[in-house]
Parts: structure tokens; C-alpha cells; sequence
């Protein structure tokens, strides 16, 4: 990576998320660079909802567009169906991280920057926010992954299975979870060769069968273990304040979360399956602007 580098923003959402999308459209088109490209991937029948944020100046995709051709949306439910391989079907969570990884390797930019609706940018931002001097560094935490999070563990024997990796683990794991999620797309794309060597099967195919998988822990992994951090360096800033937890902000809990914004942070991630009242929420953003100036 040479020179500033350049990035796309990518986020996949849905209806019930729009409000969310959204206030992170209107983040990204004040705070990140003019040409910014922000790519938000709905399903076919939520074109239409997310169709004033491309008047804003976001890209609206179809997600049929950017799923690899053998998957195809079953009706009625929320899974797709491997038209090579129909059993089992791909449920919805695991396939919108297949999305994720499609859009991140297509991309021609320097970084692939995946956000999700529930993240608001709050200061300004470029590449050289996430790839200083040019290079891209892994988010690794070291030692956050233990028996105490048994489905990190999964995540880590998955990652390592599909990347054709020994099984063998140490007890402490590193964790690679981040907010925004930055990563080279030519990595990404190395990554997904190497599944398929490894699998003998299409990428998309040997994930879709997995009832359990975390995209951001298959890329750490592929980096750390395949190409080796020397090659990217590590991070342990995200550069977002994050509250991940399944349970509800109201005023003073938000107020108190956005209190801890570390000077060094660019965005905020309330998890949408918090139940955060919206209105509390942009309340909040508002005041925490305000101290902001």
C-alpha cells in the first residue's frame, strides 16, 4: 500500500435497521473524505426503503448481486439455498457474512471498511485513520478468547478447519472482533483461495455449511497464522467505543458510555440488538456532539 490509502465502506443492513443506516450514511458523508464510496448491500424487497440514501449519495446493492451465484435466497425464510449443494441451507447470520467477504473482495480499494448499520462515525476520518503510514494492522487482542467464551473457541476451530490449519489450539486465544472491521481485500481474496484449497469445495459452499463461523476471527486467523503479523503489524485500537451487549442503554447509561470516548476514537457501536430506544439514542449522539463541538 503505498500512498493514502483509499477505502470503501461497506455495509450490509435491512429494513429494521434503516433508521440506524441511516444516521451512519449521514456519519460517513460528514466526516470521511468527499469521495468516499459507502456501499450498503439490502435484500431485493428493501430496495425501495433505502432508496433516499442513495439520494444522499450511498451506493444501494442488491445482496443477490454480491452473493456468489450458487447461493440463492429460499422463500420465506431467512436462510439461502446452495443450488450445488441445497443441505443444509444457509441460515441468515452465517450468510451475511459470506456477503461480507464477497463485498470486501471485490472491492479495488486499499481498505475494505465493514460497518455495520449500528456504528456512528463521530470525527473525522480517512485511510491513514485505520492503515498509518500506508499499513494496514491487524486488531488482535491477545489472550480475550478462553473457555469463558465457548463460542469464540468454535469460531477459532472453524477458521482454522476451513484455512486447512493443525487443530491444535493454546488455552488463551487472541480476539479479532472489531468495530469498524478494516481489512485488505487483497487478503481477503488470498484468504478465499485458500479455503477452497484447503476444502476442495467453493469458498462460499465450505462456509455456508458451517452452523457456526465468524468472519473477522477467519481473517485474523488467516493473517496471523498464514501470512504472519509481520507482514500487516497489530492493533489493539479499534478506534470505536462499543457496547456489544444484548441490553439497553437508557439516558445515563449512554450518556455514561459516550463519557469513556477515548480521544483516539473515530465512531461509536451501540448494538442494535441491545434494544436501545432510537429516540434515546440520537438524543444522546446529539449531546455527545454538542461537548464535541
Amino acid at each position: 500500500m503505498t500512498g493514502a490509502p483509499g477505502f470503501t465502506v461497506i455495509t450490509p443492513s435491512y429494513a429494521p435497521d434503516y433508521e440506524l443506516c441511516r444516521d451512519l450514511h449521514a456519519s460517513v458523508a460528514r466526516f470521511a473524505p468527499a469521495a468516499t464510496k459507502h456501499r450498503i448491500i439490502v435484500p431485493r424487497r428493501d430496495l425501495h426503503k433505502f432508496a433516499p440514501l442513495a439520494a444522499a449519495g450511498a451506493i444501494i446493492v442488491d445482496v443477490a448481486a454480491v452473493m456468489p451465484p450458487q447461493l440463492r435466497k429460499a422463500l420465506g425464510m431467512n436462510a439461502w439455498v446452495n443450488i450445488e449443494s441445497p443441505f443444509p441451507p444457509v441460515r441468515g447470520w452465517i450468510a451475511q457474512q459470506i456477503v461480507k467477504l464477497a463485498a470486501a473482495a471485490s472491492v479495488d480499494s486499499d481498505i475494505a471498511l465493514i460497518v455495520d448499520s449500528d456504528v456512528e462515525f463521530i470525527r473525522p476520518f480517512d485511510g491513514e485513520t485505520f492503515a498509518p503510514g500506508g499499513r494496514l494492522p491487524l486488531y488482535r487482542l491477545p489472550d480475550a478468547v478462553t473457555d469463558s467464551l465457548p463460542r469464540h473457541v468454535i469460531w477459532h476451530e472453524v477458521a482454522r478447519r476451513l484455512l486447512g490449519l493443525s487443530p491444535e489450539m493454546p488455552s488463551s486465544l487472541p480476539d479479532y472482533i472489531s468495530w469498524p472491521c478494516a481489512w485488505d481485500p487483497a487478503i481477503v481474496r488470498a484468504m478465499l483461495r485458500r479455503i477452497e484449497d484447503a476444502t476442495g469445495r467453493a469458498w462460499a459452499t465450505a462456509i455456508g455449511h458451517e452452523l457456526h463461523f465468524s468472519e473477522m476471527i477467519l481473517y485474523g486467523v488467516y493473517v496471523e497464522e498464514v501470512l504472519g503479523t509481520t507482514l500487516t503489524g497489530v492493533t489493539v485500537d479499534m478506534r470505536c467505543r462499543s457496547h456489544p451487549d444484548e441490553i439497553a442503554l437508557d439516558r445515563n447509561g449512554l450518556d455514561h458510555f459516550l463519557d469513556e470516548v477515548a480521544e483516539t476514537d473515530v465512531a461509536v457501536m451501540v448494538s442494535a440488538k441491545s434494544g436501545t430506544a432510537l429516540v434515546v439514542r440520537r438524543d444522546a449522539m446529539r449531546r455527545f456532539a454538542g461537548h464535541l463541538g
